[in-house]
């Protein structure tokens, strides 16, 4: 069946994110090319600028389409706690430190590095990042609320927080493998998130 225009450039915008994705995670962020991911895709390199401008602009839309699929599993697993013990399971980063993630993050702080003096680039990262944050922490407060959960500090505070525990320990563990990411972060997230106080003990 022969596509249609839209369907043909959807379709290249689709292999494009996913050589992206994979050229970024093997190669790093500094280290990928544009020809080498339009090549990976099956495209020439004017594909890639056609689609997202450069570089920076598919590494842009790779981060919003992961921030979207975060969310989303987040959300579905914090529906399902019943407990401020599962809530914290939920939220134990130790759950997604493992080797991709790990090479994730790594990229992520290259591309930081990369575009902390392009204002542009910077802006549209960080917009991703309040959006992410924002309905995480109005999800959060909706559960905490429910479970009888006061958190420690402000939710907006926390889940910025949240955040940079999971980016760290997820860098600590891509060159210390023995850090016991769960311990870690369990003791940091029992304190952010108390026991309720009819539950002294939990």
């Amino acid at each position: 069946m022969r596509l249609t225009r839209a369907q043909q450039q959807d379709r290249t915008h689709a292999q494009l994110l996913a050589a992206g994705l994979a050229v970024f995670l093997r190669r790093g962020y500094l280290a990928a090319t544009v020809e080498e991911i339009a090549a990976d895709a099956g495209y020439t390199r004017g594909a890639v600028y056609k689609h997202f401008g450069g570089k920076e602009g598919l590494w842009q839309a790779i981060v919003d389409a992961h921030a979207d699929a975060h969310l989303q599993g987040l959300r579905a697993a914090l529906d399902q706690v019943g407990s401020r013990d599962e809530l914290l399971r939920v939220l134990n980063p130790a759950g997604y430190v493992h080797d991709t993630a790990t090479r994730w993050t790594a990229v992520s702080a290259e591309y930081l590095a990369a575009v902390a003096g392009r204002p542009e680039h910077a802006a549209a990262l960080a917009a991703t990042q309040h959006r992410l944050d924002e309905t995480v922490a109005a999800d959060l407060d909706r559960h905490c609320r429910r479970l009888g959960i006061r958190p420690a500090v402000s939710l907006p505070q926390l889940v910025v927080a949240w955040g940079a525990l999971g980016g760290g320990l997820a860098l600590l563990h891509a060159v210390d493998p023995g850090t016991d990411v769960a311990a870690v972060a369990g003791g940091v997230l029992a304190v952010l998130f108390p026991p309720p106080a009819d539950q002294p003990g939990t």
